[in-house]
């Protein structure tokens, strides 16, 4: 009614809006200002249709920051007529050209790439090509030194000409995921200084045969890795990947590279340790100084590995799931307070007594040593990237600071993972029930379900009463890291049903007694983070209305991805109708994943 009475009757006062609107001309702003309009414009629409609305549109959208790089990926508007159209018009201007997933396209219309003479980087990760086209394409990209593709059944080196060897020759950084047991590209790739292995391969055929990783060891071209600066493999599980992998290793410890800084490998579940393996670790421990590690759990459990390590200025580290005790970690990683100022990412994930003393009698529901993560937070005063998330990380009531004070000091923090339990204040009382913002929360008897759309909170609401400011640890936590981008609150106990990377677990535990501290209120407090483009939370059982994703609505308004799971007491999805407000103003979400309903959504 408002609005229809503004446009009845305007105020002279003010100027019209449509007047206002109508004497705005995008062509007088400035060319830098147009630029940046321009490069959210999808490249296939800027090449095919924008540049032929006017001369000076005509003029700017083949300026080099726009044909530089050209975006495909997920560009489902894609067609093969507009790749091939737009690959004949500025194909020698681009540089850099990404066409990772971009399956709907034919081989024939991913050929036309040859065109793009003067390529750098390119990543056609997901695309349909046989070796002969391959080799095809990489014969006419002779300054080609980034690559990215699949190794897929079938794949066969030999069939490789000796132009396409050539240019592999000089390629510096290769993504290569293996869909089969092969070493794909890498011999060829003689001067490689980045290598990124992914391991999808599965352990039977489509007809039921038993795949193997000796097929590999009749080739003759093996891996060259001395020119390697960074080694990554992500394995997905079954045992074929970690047979295939070791073979890759199996190069790499005969003679391990002087230049190596980067050495990481994440595998699901366990990986035993075979001769090559360590063989490999010595010569590491011995000839490399190292700024980034990751090793399977199994490699480091109980090994002297991290003692005698050499790290020069290294930016991430990552135990995850390993039995690192705070004294190892204070003493192997840290070195004893030594002034880690370079790194950037500490993973410790499911290192449930990481941050306690030395202890055979010890419960990882037992209280953290705040000594510890105090030495910890001043040593790595720099961290940018931090998770402590699958442990029980308890703060004591009477002894040292609570986690989240000392946490808060950690200024430069851009993404953080903790446990639910960690951020309570205190220890659940009997005689108290868990503190919550709301006090008329949705009647839980007999299990009625929620009405969508029906407010099951205090009608009067908003942003202000609900981001009044509480005097809690985890508010103090967040206000003192305003930059964060990425936050996950996951419960201690909680397992996703479906993990991608990591053994299912079928085994569900009750959430940890602590959590029952943690609600409305401490969700209302993530709004304070103005910056927030990913937010996960998981297995809080004290969230009666799920009135704080109000407050987060309202006022992370970067917010592009939420992932939800096991809000409220099981069984009960009361936190509907405040989610349903919430997305009304998260106009920039993306992804929506409520997995305590097994419903996940593109936006």
């Amino acid at each position: 009614m408002w609005t229809k009475a503004r446009k009845e009757m305007p105020n002279e006062d003010e100027p019209n809006t449509i007047d206002l609107m109508n004497s705005i001309n995008l062509m007088e702003f400035s060319d830098e200002i147009l630029l940046h309009i321009l490069s959210y414009i999808p490249s296939t629409d800027l090449i095919l249709n924008v540049r032929r609305t006017c001369r000076k549109l005509a003029t700017l959208c083949l300026d080099k920051s726009l044909t530089h790089t050209v975006l495909l990926h997920r560009d489902y508007q894609a067609s093969e007529d507009k790749v091939k159209q737009l690959v004949r018009e500025i194909g020698k201007e681009i540089h850099q050209l990404n066409m990772a997933g971009c399956y709907w396209l034919s081989g024939t219309t991913i050929e036309h790439v040859t065109r793009c003479r003067n390529l750098v980087k390119v990543n056609l990760s997901g695309c349909h090509l046989t070796s002969i086209r391959l080799s095809k394409m990489l014969s006419a990209l002779q300054h080609l030194r980034s690559l990215a593709i699949d190794v897929n059944p079938g794949f066969d080196a030999s069939q490789l000409s000796s132009e396409c060897k050539a240019t592999l020759s000089r390629v510096l950084e290769l993504k290569q995921t293996l869909y089969t047991p092969s070493y794909g590209v890498v011999p060829c790739c003689t001067s490689l200084e980045k290598l990124l292995l992914y391991f999808e391969i599965l352990d039977r055929t489509r007809e039921g045969a038993i795949l193997s990783g000796q097929l590999m060891v009749g080739q003759s071209n093996v891996p060259h890795y001395q020119n390697l600066r960074v080694f990554y493999a992500r394995l997905a599980p079954g045992y074929i990947n970690q047979e295939v992998v070791r073979l890759y290793l199996a190069v790499l410890s005969d003679r391990t590279p002087e230049n190596l800084h980067a050495f990481l490998i994440s595998v699901p579940g366990s990986f035993a340790e075979s001769g090559a393996t360590k063989n490999l670790l010595d010569s590491m421990a011995r000839n490399v100084s190292l700024d980034a590690l990751q090793l399977p759990k199994s490699w480091l459990n109980g090994s002297s590995l991290l003692q005698n390590m050499k790290f020069n200025n290294p930016f991430y580290f990552s135990f995850s799931r390993c039995t690192l005790s705070g004294g190892h970690l204070i003493q192997r990683v840290i070195n004893g307070g030594k002034d880690l100022k370079s790194l950037a990412s500490l993973n410790l994930s499911g290192c449930i007594h990481c941050l306690s003393p030395d202890s055979l009698f010890r419960k990882a529901e037992d209280d953290i040593d705040s000594s510890i993560l105090e030495t910890l937070v001043m040593s790595c005063c720099n961290l940018k990237h931090l998770n402590l998330s699958a442990a029980h990380h308890h703060s004591s009531e009477d002894l040292g600071k609570h986690l989240c004070q000392l946490l808060a000091q950690l200024q430069h923090l851009r993404s953080l993972s903790l446990p639910v339990c960690s951020i309570a204040d205190s220890a659940p009382k009997a005689d108290k029930a868990p503190t919550q913002m709301v006090t008329n929360a949705v009647p839980r008897g007999f299990g009625k379900k929620v009405r969508i759309g029906v407010q099951t909170y205090p009608r009067t609401m908003s942003s202000e009463s609900v981001t009044q400011k509480p005097s809690s640890v985890f508010w103090t936590l967040l206000e003192n890291v305003p930059f964060l981008e990425t936050l996950e609150l996951i419960g201690s106990n909680f397992s996703s049903a479906m993990p991608r990377n990591e053994p299912a677990i079928r085994n569900s535990l009750p959430p940890c007694s602590r959590a029952q501290n943690v609600g409305d209120a401490e969700v209302a407090a993530i709004g304070q983070l103005a910056f927030l483009r990913n937010l996960t939370l998981a297995q809080l059982p004290s969230i009666l209305t799920g009135s704080g994703l109000i407050s987060i609505g309202l006022q992370c308004q970067q917010l592009q991805t939420l992932s939800l799971a096991n809000l409220g007491m099981m069984g009960k999805v009361v936190y509907m109708s405040a989610l349903s407000d919430m997305l009304k103003h998260c106009k920039q979400l993306k992804d929506l994943s409520e997995f305590g309903t097994l419903k996940t959504h593109r936006l």
